[in-house]
């Protein structure tokens, strides 16, 4: 098994890293490459993501996984939040454009010419990330296919309204607080505005029922953040698409961080094997 991480992609437009981790066996054949982004106050090493790269890479998948740039990480220290500054200015367009860089950057590496399938890429994305991916597949012409973990249906809809947004734009800054490492993270309203001038291009329906490529969407029966209603909704814009719904699951498909088990917890577990078949036989 090979398992490269923390390896520094530079930015084509931004200028901070995106931390990333290669997964696979070395085999000079080529392989299915299946690309994970992470969600909202995620990162790439959080609960059990590094024993689901490992998982796919044990199934001849060439797995990569990746901190945005702006997620809060740095290459020192990409697990949790040291650089709030750059928390507080990201957006949605930056992580398109990050996903973009990792893409191609895949791509043309000269050290995985001989082990990467480029005709055969997947987009995974978890909750937040499940837009993102659903984006970038119906623009990227090297995408093959995409899996949504929980992921959302609608970004507006997530942005305060009425007196909180008039306070977020006076302030130019809101607070969120992280029940795990009690973090004050900000958002500057920056965030709000270039999702309002990118609106079309961000508005997921539009995305989903534009997509002409295979699609699986996987809901949780006990998701109380992103309900199974949203992954309903995603499915009627694109009827051609796969849903995988696992009943007793919650947001984080069972995990939570640390994960100290050396097994994946079971409904990862359940949704990894769903991928991977999904993946093989499309």
């Amino acid at each position: 098994m090979i398992k490269n991480t923390n390896i520094p992609v530079k930015s084509s437009i931004h200028n901070k890293p995106i931390v990333t981790d290669v997964f696979y066996k070395q085999t000079n054949s080529k392989k299915a490459v299946v690309i994970f982004c992470h969600g909202y106050k995620g990162y790439k090493d959080w609960g059990a993501w590094n024993l689901m790269a490992n998982y796919f890479a044990e199934n001849n998948m060439f797995f990569v996984k990746l901190n945005f740039s702006h997620n809060g990480g740095t290459l020192e220290n990409p697990i949790d939040f040291p650089d709030l500054e750059a928390f507080g200015e990201n957006n949605f367009t930056i992580e398109l454009d990050d996903l973009e860089d990792v893409i191609n950057w895949a791509i043309r590496n000269k050290d995985f010419k001989d082990e990467i399938d480029i005709t055969d890429i997947t987009l995974i994305g978890h909750s937040r990330g499940g837009g993102i991916v659903s984006i970038k597949a119906t623009e990227n012409k090297s995408i093959s296919k995409v899996i949504t973990l929980n992921g959302v249906s609608d970004y507006g809809e997530r942005f305060p309204k009425g007196d909180g947004l008039i306070k977020w734009k006076s302030e130019g800054v809101m607070y969120v607080t992280n029940g795990r490492t009690k973090q004050e993270m900000p958002h500057y309203y920056q965030f709000y505005k270039n999702f309002l001038e990118h609106e079309e291009r961000l508005t997921l329906k539009k995305a989903i029922e534009k997509l002409r490529k295979p699609m699986l969407i996987i809901s949780g029966g006990e998701d109380v953040v992103v309900t199974s209603k949203e992954g309903e909704l995603m499915h009627s814009w694109n009827p051609k698409s796969e849903v995988f719904f696992v009943d007793g699951m919650n947001h984080t498909l069972g995990g939570k961080h640390p994960w100290d088990e050396e097994k994946l917890p079971k409904h990862l577990d359940a949704v990894i094997k769903k991928c991977i078949t999904f993946i093989k036989n499309k």
